[in-house]
């Protein structure tokens, strides 16, 4: 048996517990229903869905339908029944096909079989098809955007087991991958020395501050034709960065219509995200309406003024390579601790109550996914501030790591009491 579905289906990124809460935070823990741990089906008019802002989820999937099983071969007889039909309905051209399996108890050499049946398949409608060969179970955004599955002649199908069942879905959008790379290596200036955020980073972050869209600001991305850019709203608002560094956090808040705003110790580092954001807006011509405002400033002591959110990377203490002695261990989280606590306590009277807040904060790894926090999050109501916790997340899971990692980013959402 099966049911003919139009929902929306994300797939969430190498960290999903980060793409969950991102998506929680956006549209509320009703309007998401979790497939397994690395896919949710969201409750939103794909139209309205802001996909482009998402650095947490690297697939957007329609749902085509769901099926009573779990087995590669009894999903490989139904979709030998309607790929004919589809394909033909499709626009001339060869096809390009994909397959990529979520949760399924197969491996590749069971996909790829299942590929082949299904060309030699379609090909009897007298359409010629190119199956894109998996090196894993799953076909990553390179290999989708680079061989066309999101364009009109490409297919990308996804099997996400759920509980007993399977659902297929159709992958009709994935993140830019280039326009993430073009943001952060193509930026005039980068400092390897106070951290690399990844631009996707830097848009979760700004997304777990910000909390959910208002229904008024929502674009309609179905309104935009298919070769123009989708015009940016402006939300009117400022998003905080107060320990700024080079800007990307910045650049990510200004993409969004936000009205970045930042301050950093270091007057290099605010002529350095001066520089960055001039550059992108000079490049982007959505961009024109957008002003920002940047002041050298200690976090601990500055005096800010209009604050709408705060979404910031604050200091991370020494870069680590390896795990330092304990001394050395703990003289890091004390001095990280003391200054997080401190700009705490300086901005606390300066924000309106309710305002939200999302700081990558420093975790130390001592031992595989073993690791080791900020003592400030255990007082954070004592310093004038709730911790948000997420429905579909655990408290403590928010965390930003490379296995092989010393120094993980925590992210800590709150609010001002």
């Amino acid at each position: 048996m099966y049911t003919y579905y139009m929902q929306s289906l994300l797939i969430l990124g190498r960290q999903p517990a980060l793409g969950m809460a991102e998506l929680e935070s956006l549209y509320g823990a009703d309007k998401l229903r979790p497939v397994g741990e690395k896919a949710v089906i969201v409750d939103v008019d794909p139209c309205l869905l802001a996909f482009d802002r998402l650095g947490g989820s690297v697939k957007f999937c329609k749902v085509l339908t769901e099926l009573d099983t779990v087995e590669l071969k009894k999903i490989e007889k139904f979709l030998l029944k309607v790929s004919p039909g589809h394909s033909e309905r499709m626009p001339e051209g060869k096809m390009n096909l994909g397959l990529s399996a979520i949760g399924l108890k197969t491996d590749v050499k069971q996909l790829s079989a299942t590929a082949l049946t299904l060309k030699k398949a379609i090909k009897k409608t007298g359409r010629n098809v190119r199956v894109i060969p998996n090196k894993s179970l799953e076909l990553n955004t390179a290999q989708v955007l680079h061989n066309g599955l999101t364009k009109e002649t490409g297919w990308e199908l996804v099997f996400i087991r759920d509980d007993a069942k399977t659902i297929i879905a159709q992958t009709v959008k994935v993140q830019d991958i280039e326009s993430y790379t073009r943001r952060d290596q193509g930026r005039p200036k980068r400092d390897a020395k106070v951290g690399m955020l990844p631009p996707k980073l830097a848009q979760i972050i700004i997304n777990l501050a910000t909390g959910k869209l208002p229904e008024d600001k929502l674009q309609n991305i179905c309104d935009t034709p298919a070769d123009q850019e989708i015009p940016l709203t402006l939300l009117n608002q400022s998003v905080l960065d107060p320990f700024c560094g080079t800007g990307v956090i910045l650049q990510e808040a200004a993409l969004m219509g936000y009205y970045p705003y930042g301050t950093d110790l270091e007057q290099r580092m605010i002529d350095f995200s001066e520089e960055n954001l001039t550059w992108l807006i000079s490049g982007n011509s959505r961009l024109d309406s957008i002003d920002f405002r940047l002041s050298q400033g200690d976090a601990t002591t500055v005096a800010w003024k209009e604050v709408d959110f705060v979404a910031s990377e604050t200091y991370l203490g020494t870069p680590f390579t390896s795990l330092p002695s304990s001394e050395n261990l703990e003289r890091s989280v004390a001095t990280c601790n003391q200054i997080v606590k401190k700009f705490l306590q300086n901005i606390h009277d300066q924000l309106q109550p309710g305002t939200r807040l999302c700081l990558a904060v420093p975790a130390w790894q001592i031992k595989s996914n073993q690791f080791k926090h900020l003592p400030l999050i255990d007082q954070i109501s004592d310093l004038g501030y709730n911790r948000i916790s997420f429905e579909h997340v655990r408290d403590g899971a928010l965390i930003y790591c490379r296995p092989d990692q010393i120094v993980a980013r925590e992210l800590l959402v709150i609010t001002r009491k």
